[in-house]
């Protein structure tokens, strides 16, 4: 019978850091060549823009580094638009490095490929811990280096990688001192620095100290302390300052999305798009790892699989996200996926070991490391699906990533209003980020992401089916006020209609409203307005 060859441990160690650095060489060019592809040209100058949420944050943060406070318009009442407060204040030191507006995004990107190219060593490091062998922790670290969502959250602004790499770095922190018998503080210093970036990381803070405090009865107390210290902590300091700030105890995001929204609305349309995901993902692959609880439990994948169900938890709980329709992981289920694909991989390693028993030797082990290798990489393309025909030639940048198209209009509408407006001219709009962001104008946010009268009023209802959860609630997307925004506010410019143009009408008129259509953008502007450039206007107009 053929032996496997045997090869030296430091021999295995260097193959498997050279395979490391092949994933991450090619991971690099595949992220330089997505940020190529969400950028576009405009009037013979690259534009470099974000995904339109995250570019409200980049206008907190610009107002922030020109000495505006942290506030949507500048000088306009102070409203918390954002959930993201440490990532806005790493936007607005990225301002400081004095970019002209079409390149300010392009260090948050290019920063957002850094944090997934770290995340991809911490993971492997991760799975060295938990999986045996060279093979296996690679093809964890390429499942999460080329998983779409993941990246494209990231690559296009969004906190999303940075969060990641905390939580990953947390676990690994944490399986290092189990495995030798230690107590750290390290994961939970993370994970409180990452309630900072975003308060949803209280999720996995808990979710840790629970579990190793279960699991690590020596130490019981020190995990509990330091892990619910912290979260009590950031959470204090954090809601102090909100108030001390803002004037609120919570931010105006959470008003905007659970304020009037029933909990069982929630619940039900959060199931109804994560089981969407389980199956459009490819239900067989995404149940395997439960496997492991049933025949090969251990406090390694204990601990990974309760931090993975802390964060599909917390997406059912607030009903999902506002982009669900576009398929794959939401941004709260795309932070735990490089754990679930450690516990993949484990899960198809421990069948291999099943099988290998049943024929041993060194053909047999050979042929199951490539079979292992190409179910692995096949289940690339069931793990990266999107609800557009083109998905695969987005995944892999022939096409441009979801989202772009609309960025590129966006963008060239605030472009345009810039020009046919003076900069005293207020502008309503329902996509809040790069409009406002390159028109350089005050913004009025006729979906309340930033005006607490919106947020904190009644959700509508869509009039959709029963049968239909997505047309009844879409966070963020189903409070709005047409008389509050538009003739008690009274914008110069209502750049984008929301929700039923014929609900809108009445309200345009009564506001002193007439329609322009300028450079192929449909336009509602007041016709008293003293802020709009009417000879531009009238000479751009169809």
């Amino acid at each position: 019978m053929l032996k496997a060859p045997v090869l030296a441990p430091q021999t295995t160690r260097l193959l498997g850091m050279l395979g490391l650095a092949a994933i991450l060489l090619v991971f690099a060019v595949y992220c330089s060549r997505f940020i190529e592809r969400t950028s576009f040209v405009i009037d013979g100058q690259r534009y470099y823009a974000l995904f339109d949420d995250a570019m409200i944050s980049m206008q907190y943060a610009r107002n922030f580094a020109e000495g505006h406070g942290l506030a949507w318009n500048a000088g306009g009442e102070r409203v918390e638009g954002y959930s993201n407060p440490g990532w806005v204040l790493y936007m607005a030191l990225l301002h400081k490095l004095g970019l002209p507006g079409n390149q300010t995004s392009l260090p948050v990107q290019i920063s957002g490929a850094v944090f997934l190219g770290l995340n991809i060593v911490v993971v492997w490091l991760i799975a060295r811990r938990v999986l045996e062998g060279e093979l296996a922790p690679l093809l964890a670290a390429g499942l999460t280096g080329f998983y779409f969502h993941l990246n494209n959250w990231a690559l296009q602004g969004m906190e999303v990688g940075l969060l990641t790499l905390l939580l990953s770095s947390a676990v690994w922190l944490a399986l290092r001192a189990g495995d030798a018998g230690r107590f750290s503080a390290w994961p939970y210093a993370l994970l409180a620095l990452g309630i900072w970036v975003r308060v949803d990381m209280l999720v996995p803070l808990v979710a840790l100290a629970v579990v190793l405090a279960w699991q690590d009865p020596p130490h019981r107390t020190r995990h509990l302390a330091w892990g619910l210290g912290l979260l009590a902590a950031a959470l204090a300091l954090q809601t102090g300052w909100r108030y001390w700030y803002y004037g609120e105890w919570l931010p105006n995001t959470y008003a905007l999305k659970v304020v009037g929204i029933p909990l069982a609305e929630r619940l039900r349309r959060g199931l109804d798009v994560f089981g969407d995901f389980v199956w459009d993902s490819g239900w067989l692959l995404m149940v395997l790892p439960l496997l492991l609880l049933a025949f090969w439990p251990g406090p390694h994948t204990l601990l990974l699989f309760a931090l993975l169900a802390g964060q599909i938890a917390y997406s059912i709980y607030v009903g999902g996200d506002a982009w669900e329709h576009k398929g794959g992981a939401n941004r709260f289920i795309a932070l735990g996926m490089p754990l679930f694909f450690v516990l993949f991989v484990h899960a198809l390693d421990k069948l291999r070991g099943v099988l290998l028993q049943l024929r041993p030797g060194a053909c047999a082990q050979l042929a199951g490391q490539a079979v292992l290798a190409a179910l692995v990489l096949t289940s690339l393309f069931s793990f990266n699906v999107i609800h557009e025909m083109d998905a695969r030639d987005k995944w892999m940048t022939i096409k441009r990533p979801i989202f772009v198209p609309g960025t590129e209009r966006y963008v060239n509408l605030g472009l345009l209003i810039n020009e046919i407006t003076a900069p005293e001219a207020r502008i309503a709009v329902a996509t809040a980020g790069n409009i406002i962001y390159f028109a350089e104008r005050y913004g009025i946010d006729m979906l309340g992401k930033n005006d607490k009268v919106i947020a904190h009023s009644q959700p509508h209802s869509t009039g959709g089916s029963l049968s239909n959860v997505e047309e009844i609630f879409r966070p963020g997307h189903n409070k709005w006020d047409y008389h509050h925004s538009i003739v008690t506010l009274q914008p110069d410019i209502v750049a984008q209609i929301w929700g039923s143009s014929h609900e809108m009408a009445p309200y345009l008129e009564a506001g002193g409203f007439e329609h322009f259509e300028v450079d192929g953008f449909v336009l509602f502007i007041r016709s008293d307005s003293p802020y709009v450039l009417w000879d531009v206007v009238n000479s751009r107009s169809r």
